[in-house]
């Protein structure tokens, strides 16, 4: 049985952590599991990722940073994403294509239509069945980061608080317009509370896909 579910949130709202309560979750109920994350879940795609959150790096242009997250999505998609669907996994991924839409689109100002259009064709038109937004402010978010590993801080946490803003307003705009496929969540809960809820809906999925089969 194989469902492919998305993280997506600002920075510091715990997907992370989700992920990996979710997965747990999943293969107690005998489900086989894949749980990757964008940039990054291949050899060529961690090479990307190095190069997109190096701080040093703050002559990177907008498109040119666009177009590199969507190198490493078409990578995971083709090596890892769709071969893990087609034997059935249930695939649970730390951002997609609609971080590229929050970060690049709202967050930098660029058009959302061409990145649509990239997303498209970077995914070969593979969409989430859900996508999971764990919301929170942004302010409490930047904090909850900079008090973990400090390696962990990037170059796109570098950016400013507007543009953090811009990216959790942009997300919550994306989910309002597709509100099947979005489940949004208070990410400022106990991380219990918080896998509680996102357990009930994919669980509900997942009876829904066997009642189908």
């Amino acid at each position: 049985m194989s469902l492919f579910i998305t993280f997506e949130g600002p920075e510091g709202s715990g997907k992370t952590t989700q992920i990996r309560l979710l997965a747990d979750a999943l293969t107690r109920r005998g489900l086989r599991v894949l749980a990757t994350r964008e940039p990054g879940g291949t050899r060529i795609g961690n090479a990307i990722r190095d190069l997109l959150l190096d701080s040093a790096h703050t002559e990177m242009s907008f498109r040119a940073e666009t177009l590199l997250f969507q190198a490493a999505r078409a990578q995971i998609v083709d090596e890892v994403i769709r071969p893990a669907l087609a034997a059935g996994q249930v695939v649970l991924c730390d951002r997609y294509a609609d971080s590229t839409l929050a970060y690049q689109g709202y967050g930098h100002g660029q058009t959302l239509e061409p990145l649509r259009r990239l997303g498209d064709y970077a995914t070969n038109g593979l969409t989430p069945t859900l996508t999971i937004y764990l919301d929170i402010d942004v302010r409490a978010g930047l904090a909850r980061k900079r008090a973990g590993a400090a390696e962990e801080w990037n170059r796109m946490e570098n950016h400013a608080l507007a543009f953090h803003q811009r990216v959790r307003d942009g997300y919550l705009a994306l989910a309002a317009a597709d509100r099947p496929r979005w489940l949004v969540i208070d990410a400022a809960q106990l991380a219990e509370a918080i896998h509680m809820q996102l357990r009930a809906r994919i669980f509900a999925l997942l009876a829904g896909e066997a009642d189908a089969e």
